[in-house]
């Protein structure tokens, strides 16, 4: 059996091929724009939802959606190298936290949770922010940084699961496709003879 991942994120896809799963990818297509005032996490939780019900399957969905976001502010995909750099040079030296939303979805019942986890960066110097930007890295990472990549290196500590970081809190995953009556086990790839 394959569950649909109702995303595009390659970094969602690795992790769940990690896991052995047996997947098709349907990226949602819908608004992502936050509500004024939205809080983060109900924001990311709204928008996973929001993907997993969107996608027109009688299989098991799966949607995501992740927020990073320091000093009360969301901080997206930066839209120009510029974004990147003053996201990356507020990021320097300082804690945030990012939020990701999960959802799955069996038929007409959808379940969801919001996972959170506190990132501590270290402080990067002009020339590593300059290279790190100009490996193109940042461009399409929530915060302008990617903790499964080269920017890594800049991370001093995570508290909470370094999947909700990456998009993807796996620990959660288990017990929510138990939620709507199925086990993670369905969907694990299995070896021809």
């Amino acid at each position: 059996m394959k569950l649909v991942l109702a995303s595009g994120s390659p970094r969602r896809a690795h992790l769940l091929r990690q896991l052995g799963l047996r997947f098709d990818v349907q990226p949602a297509d819908l608004d992502e724009t936050r509500h004024p005032g939205e809080p983060p996490g109900v924001y990311v939780e709204r928008l996973a939802r929001a993907k997993a019900e969107a996608t027109v399957t009688d299989r098991l969905v799966l949607a995501a959606d992740t927020a990073v976001v320091f000093d009360g502010q969301v901080l997206g995909k930066p839209g120009h190298p510029s974004e990147a750099r003053s996201m990356l040079e507020n990021l320097s030296g300082a804690s945030h936290d990012v939020f990701t939303g999960v959802a799955v979805r069996l038929g007409n019942e959808t379940v969801s949770a919001v996972d959170v986890t506190e990132v501590d960066m270290m402080a990067m110097t002009d020339t590593e922010i300059t290279d790190y930007v100009d490996s193109g890295e940042p461009m399409d990472k929530a915060g302008a940084y990617a903790l499964q990549g080269a920017g890594a290196r800049f991370v001093n500590s995570v508290k909470g699961s370094p999947f909700t970081v990456i998009g993807l809190p796996v620990h959660l995953l288990t017990r929510m496709i138990e939620k709507v009556g199925l086990h993670i086990d369905d969907f694990k790839a299995t070896s021809a003879v």
